[in-house]
């Protein structure tokens, strides 16, 4: 089924307010955020698993660790700006592969790398306007 727009749109724009990412290594992915500058909490809820939660504005990230390899999303890709990405670059260098190095774009200075688990996480810092 095509999704088609009809009339007028009576509702906001949403805001992105949770992202659960699934890790067969949570301990090094959080902690490959944390380099980040991500603050993680360990929470665990009833009867579920533990897994680790950190709060960006409005934005809730949370760690949870993966059932099976399966579980695992090596194709989503996850960007941050930063305030300097060569510095960022500098703490990850022994912690991550490095697709592509600082390279200025229309977007800002940008690289990406990839985390624990594959994910590709683009870095960047937009230039003042």
């Amino acid at each position: 089924m095509a999704w088609q727009f009809v009339g007028e749109r009576d509702i906001t724009t949403p805001r992105l307010n949770l992202l659960v990412i699934r890790s067969e290594f949570p301990v090094q992915t959080v902690g490959f955020y944390e380099l980040l500058g991500l603050n993680f909490q360990e929470e665990k809820h009833g009867k579920g698993p533990v897994h680790w939660a950190a709060e960006v504005d409005s934005l809730v990230i949370e760690v949870y660790p993966a059932q099976s390899f399966e579980e695992v999303d090596g194709t989503t890709r996850i960007g941050f700006e930063v305030d300097d990405v060569k510095s960022v670059l500098a703490l990850l260098k022994d912690q991550c592969d490095v697709v592509s190095n600082r390279k200025q774009t229309q977007w800002g200075l940008r690289a990406v790398v990839k985390d624990p688990d594959g994910r590709s996480v683009e870095l960047v810092h937009e230039p003042e306007s």
